[in-house]
Formats: C-alpha cells, structure tokens, sequence
C-alpha cells in the first residue's frame, strides 16, 4: 500500500492531478491539473524567471503530497 501512495505522489508531481485523478478524486484532479496549465502559461508569459520557476515546482510539490495523503 505504501508503494502505491509514493507512486501516485510521483505521478502528481509530473503531471499535477495526476495522483488525485488514480486515488478517486478525479475532480480535484481535473482542477489542480487546470490551475497547473494555467499558472505555467502564466509563469511562461510574465514571470520568466528562476522565481517563477521555482512556484512551479512548488505546486508540483504540494501536488505529490496531496496525492500522497489521500491514498
């Protein structure tokens, strides 16, 4: 059971929703991956900097998280 949670947390850390989507919450899912998009749109268009970078990854990080939890 274990290995399933990291797993699903890896997947949420690549693909932001991904984790939430597998454990059954697919419309926590569905949003996290939409605010993903939408904040590296963002990110790529007004701040393209190492700061805006760094929020990416940190989203990506809460993502895995959370999908790890709510296994």
């Amino acid at each position: 059971m274990e290995n399933d949670a990291l797993v699903n947390g890896f997947l949420s850390f690549v693909i932001p929703g991904l984790g939430q989507a597998i454990n059954g919450y697919r419309n926590k899912g569905i949003v996290m991956f939409i605010i993903a998009i939408l904040m590296n749109i963002f990110i790529y268009f007004f701040i393209n900097n190492p700061f805006g970078h760094i929020i990416s990854v940190a989203y990506s990080l809460y993502a895995a998280y959370d999908a790890y939890k709510t296994y």
